[in-house]
């Protein structure tokens, strides 16, 4: 009986899925409308939907994987779940006093502080201490835990936070009071800091400790519920969850720590731009993952993405592994609208999936960036294979109206403009990652995907200066392939500071051996076999009296004073190559950590499947379908441009622009000068004209 891994990554608008046979590595890939209201009917219609295109049933499906938002949009949209704090006495006001500070680039004089996700007086402080180095001063007060309980149940909380101070070096007191909630309280969840963020800081611990028993009650209901209609079909398949550090962990795992899946699907994408860049030999490359709502943004080196420690959800930071991405409000609903000033803007504020850009007929009146291109020939309008019609008067008016007039443009112009500032801005994020970081965009590859960015990178590349651009075979569903070539991952950690140059050689190495003894019990429990256990350690550090800490790897295999030297060495380097200058002072320890990975052997990598072949009836690579009037600002006009079927072109196949590429789950803009070549494995690579070498 065949067998098959399926990928579901369920995105504002649509739920795209992949699914992979697993002994030939093939693939079939599917759209279907998302569900706001409740996500896991579009997962379940879509799965049915996938199975029946295949031929396939439920009982050859051995592995789910699953790039989720339930936990990034329960916090954007503060949707999540009433909240009780325990913190230690003394330390009532640590989410209201934060970092005492505003944002970087806002205006300190129209900043609003954000409403916390708990409210003061469910902030309750219980008398206990315990020492930096983990000594417990005073243990958990029993009487005052259970008074608490009491408090929160009256004040109808659904899940509640613990964070003791310096529970890091020691967690017995919050392990304590969770005991003491079971028993008073016990169909409420507690989230501790010592097991959610087990390191120093206490605005960070205590925030993303909150942060994740704000989201898990909805978090759950999803996934029980899924797990329950995936039962009903009697599939064996195993549940598991993209993570923001682009690793899977099991379904029941997430549940506990459910603020590990933030940014899930963005995450997934750069997991899976890591192997395009496998397969195409673009061992650096920008990712470009343009949306409906933001564009998501990561620099590679070498094929790998960079992880950080500065995440932020929404309004608050995560201190969290997770991969180093950049996220703007810019996307194909971007809202475009003439300010007060009587100058263009793009964005951040979307039409959304409901009721969308004004071309999707459901009553929107705000021009949007699809519109625009809509308007321009650049898009079809009839996309995702079919499903969805789009009104290409009604954008038209609506531009008419909100842009061209009050600016006293004609339709093309004002439609232009939309798409400048739209690129201009998704530019600016690049930048971001790459400029201010000390590289050079020039240097490297653009990956471009997601329903809109295929139509977007070639201009994007322009003003970048970067000469190469990369379209996957199904650039609108690479979230959903990048979930295949993911393993398993979690990250452990420990808080022991280390002053000086006099290291606790032996104490560094208890603490990494009982961090792996944690990550090797993970993974045997998730079910990876052990030759495919992979430990890799790692250390924060920083110069002495510096505020924060570089993330550096731990590369020899034992723990030693030549090994701690050459770590220190290493982190000169980092800080030389990220900030321009290193310093001739002590270098301190701070954190030590521990990623444990695995792969179970069940997925096969995108980089590797082979796409399926070519429709021979329809026409040659080099036979266009059809032709239409596509507006290319190196024109300055509409130009009679050919448009090609995606599926149908071959591989080794090599188009000049100006053309464009229709495809089931997005279309791809190439614009006058650049030269398109389809590869081995159905990527899209496009080079300016000149550079095809």
């Amino acid at each position: 009986m065949p067998q098959y891994a399926l990928a579901v990554d369920v995105g504002g608008t649509f739920t795209d899925l992949v699914l992979c046979d697993l002994q030939s590595g093939s693939q079939a890939v599917h759209k279907t409308p998302s569900t706001p209201d409740d996500p896991s009917v579009g997962f379940l219609h879509g799965l049915s939907e996938i199975l029946d295109q295949a031929g396939a049933n439920p009982a050859e499906v051995v592995h789910i994987l699953h790039g989720t938002t339930i936990a990034t949009n329960s916090v954007l949209e503060n949707k999540g779940a009433p909240v009780g704090l325990l913190v230690t006495a003394g330390y009532k006001y640590v989410l209201e006093i934060a970092r005492h500070g505003t944002p970087r680039l806002v205006n300190p004089n129209t900043w609003v502080k954000p409403v916390r996700p708990v409210r003061p007086r469910d902030c309750l402080e219980i008398d206990e201490r315990t020492t930096f180095e983990g000594e417990i001063l005073r243990e958990s007060d029993e009487a005052e835990i259970v008074r608490a309980a009491q408090h929160f149940a009256r004040a109808d909380v659904a899940a509640i936070a613990v964070a003791f101070l310096h529970s890091y070096a020691n967690p017995n007191n919050e392990q304590r009071a969770r005991e003491i909630l079971h028993r008073e309280l016990p169909d409420v969840p507690v989230s501790l800091s010592s097991e959610v963020l087990p390191v120093y800081r206490e605005y960070e611990r205590a925030i993303t400790t909150v942060l994740n028993a704000y989201v898990t009650p909805r978090v759950s209901r999803y996934i029980d519920n899924l797990k329950l209609s995936l039962a009903s079909l009697e599939t064996p398949a195993s549940l598991s969850i993209m993570k923001s550090n682009g690793g899977i962990i099991g379904a029941d795992a997430a549940v506990r720590q459910p603020v590990y899946t933030a940014l899930s699907g963005p995450a997934a994408g750069v997991i899976a731009t890591s192997q395009i860049a496998k397969s195409t030999g673009a061992a650096n490359c920008i990712s470009f993952d343009m949306g409906g709502t933001s564009t998501d943004v990561s620099l590679l080196r070498n094929g790998q993405p960079g992880l950080t420690l500065n995440g932020k959800l929404g309004d608050w930071p995560i201190q969290l592994p997770m991969l180093d991405i950049a996220t703007i409000g810019c996307g194909g609903g971007s809202i475009a609208a003439v300010s007060p000033y009587g100058s263009l803007t793009v964005g951040p504020d979307s039409a959304g999936a409901d009721p969308g850009p004004a071309c999707y007929g459901r009553g929107a009146t705000s021009p949007t960036v699809t519109d625009a291109n809509l308007v321009l020939g650049r898009v079809n309008t009839r996309i995702a294979g079919g499903q969805l019609v789009l009104d290409q008067h009604g954008a038209e008016n609506t531009i008419l109206d909100a842009v061209a007039a009050p600016l006293g443009l004609d339709l093309p112009a004002a439609s232009s403009g939309i798409i400048r500032i739209a690129n201009n801005a998704m530019v600016g994020a690049i930048r971001n990652i790459s400029v201010e970081r000390g590289h050079d965009p020039r240097d490297f590859a653009l990956v471009a995907y997601g329903g809109a960015g295929p139509m977007h990178a070639i201009d994007v590349a322009n003003l970048l200066g970067i000469e190469t651009v990369i379209i996957p075979a199904h650039p609108g569903i690479t979230s959903a392939s990048g979930l295949l070539a993911a393993e398993f991952k979690n990250d452990y950690a420990r808080t022991i500071p280390q002053q000086g140059d006099d290291h606790d050689v032996s104490g560094i190495a208890q603490v990494f051996a009982r961090l792996e003894r944690e990550g090797v019990e993970w993974l045997e429990a998730e079910g990876v076999p052990a030759s495919s256990h992979n430990l890799a350690r790692s250390a924060d550090l920083r110069y002495a009296h510096q505020g924060s800490e570089l993330t550096v790897p731990y590369a020899d295999s034992t723990v030693s004073d030549s090994g701690l030297r050459n770590l220190v060495e290493r982190f000169h380097l980092e800080h030389q190559q990220l900030y321009g200058f290193s310093l001739d002072q002590a270098v301190e320890i701070v954190t030590l950590r521990v990623t444990a990975s695995g792969q179970v052997g069940t997925t096969v990598s995108p980089a590797d499947a082979e796409p399926g072949p070519p429709n021979p009836s329809s026409p040659t690579a080099t036979d266009p379908e059809t032709h239409r009037p596509v507006y290319f600002d190196e024109s300055s006009t509409f130009v009679k441009c050919p448009i090609y079927r995606r599926e149908d072109l071959a591989k080794g196949s090599s188009i000049e622009g100006p053309a464009v590429f229709e495809g089931m789950d997005s279309t791809v803009v190439i614009n006058p000068g650049w030269i398109s070549r389809i590869d081995p494995h159905g990527n899209c690579v496009i080079r300016a004209k000149g550079r095809e070498t």
